[in-house]
């Protein structure tokens, strides 16, 4: 499901689009599948991710380069992963930024996209019967569940690790599952996505230095190790769970849609603006950090906001934004297709 021409303007907005579905795959509770849903490219990211397989294995290493970009619809992978991957190092810390200073209000406009998203998804969904309803039901129980579950401790074996790189990559792949915040669950957010991408960072400053000391840096290897694995284990979840997605839209495209509908539904949960942030403490009742000093988070204690708080008004603000960018977005890409 390759799309036949991409002006300048498309190319650079779905480059856009990689940079938010970054941002989106980094904050724990947050979809950047969902993006792709909402923003329109999210079967052609699917049925892309699908074209990885033994066929272009075989074009790649008899050299046929050319033929294994456009089998696998190169351009709108490599234009997205870009985004997403510039993303990590740009977007992202910025959103790790306001979420530190304004953390109310930064949930409150995901928030407001993730009830975008739901009316998005379901204003176009005409097929509710006993069995969507049914699958809308369990992914919402999922969903709701997943949010309420208790985290487990650091986990650094490499197969455990392994495993953590293919359920991270859901979020890209299942709207409305966060792989971040499972990634909190397995206890091993701070191992992956923060601890080792700060070894990675501080090797390649080094060697960009002409600094290679850290070969005997038996934690920095270590790290490096972890890291090496998890991307594995990442890349194997994508093409495996996009083989999986590609099936099950092809042939269950309602069920398929009604629970996914559930999960962003149940999502709603995690994402809730108005919640205490529970750190984990060490035997002195202290707030333990990781490695770049920030505070590690363990889960959220939600609650009802007062309504006569004027903070509380503001994040009631920030929801409708999150609902107009949503909305912005659908507009644009029916002004697209119209255009088409």
């Amino acid at each position: 499901m390759q799309h036949p021409t991409r002006t300048v303007l498309d190319k650079f907005f779905l480059f856009i689009k990689g940079l938010a579905m970054g941002a989106a795959n980094k904050v724990p509770g947050v979809s950047g599948g969902v993006v792709a849903f909402v923003a329109g490219f999210y079967e052609e990211f699917i049925y892309s991710l699908q074209k990885v397989n033994l066929k272009a294995l075989k074009l790649l290493l008899n050299g046929r380069f050319k033929s294994f970009f456009q089998y696998i619809n190169g351009r709108f992978l490599s234009l997205l992963l870009l985004g997403m991957l510039v993303s990590y190092f740009s977007v992202s810390k910025i959103l790790d930024y306001f979420i530190a200073q304004k953390e109310l209000y930064v949930w409150a406009a995901f928030f407001g996209m993730i009830l975008g998203s739901i009316y998005y998804i379901s204003k176009d969904f005409h097929h509710w019967n006993k069995r969507t309803i049914i699958f809308s039901l369990i992914g919402i129980l999922i969903g709701v569940s997943i949010s309420f579950l208790n985290p487990a401790k650091q986990n650094n074996n490499l197969f455990f690790v392994f495993f953590c790189g293919i359920i991270s990559v859901s979020g890209m792949t299942l709207p409305g599952l966060s792989g971040s915040f499972i990634l909190i669950l397995l206890g091993n957010y701070v191992l992956l996505l923060v601890d080792s991408v700060n070894a990675l960072y501080d090797t390649f400053a080094e060697a960009l230095q002409g600094d290679f000391s850290f070969v005997d840096n038996s934690e920095r290897i270590e790290m490096l190790k972890i890291l090496a694995v998890f991307t594995i284990g990442s890349v194997t979840g994508l093409v495996t769970l996009s083989h999986l997605l590609s099936y099950v839209l092809k042939h269950y495209k309602n069920s398929t849609t009604a629970i996914i509908l559930g999960f962003i539904t149940g999502s709603l949960g995690v994402v809730w603006p108005w919640k205490q942030t529970i750190y984990r403490l060490n035997e002195l009742g202290e707030i333990v950090r990781d490695s770049a000093g920030e505070k590690i988070i363990v889960n959220y204690q939600r609650y009802i906001p007062n309504i006569m708080n004027l903070e509380t008004w503001i994040a009631f603000g920030f929801i409708i934004i999150g609902i107009l960018i949503v909305l912005a977005l659908d507009w644009y890409g029916k002004k697209t297709l119209k255009n088409a």
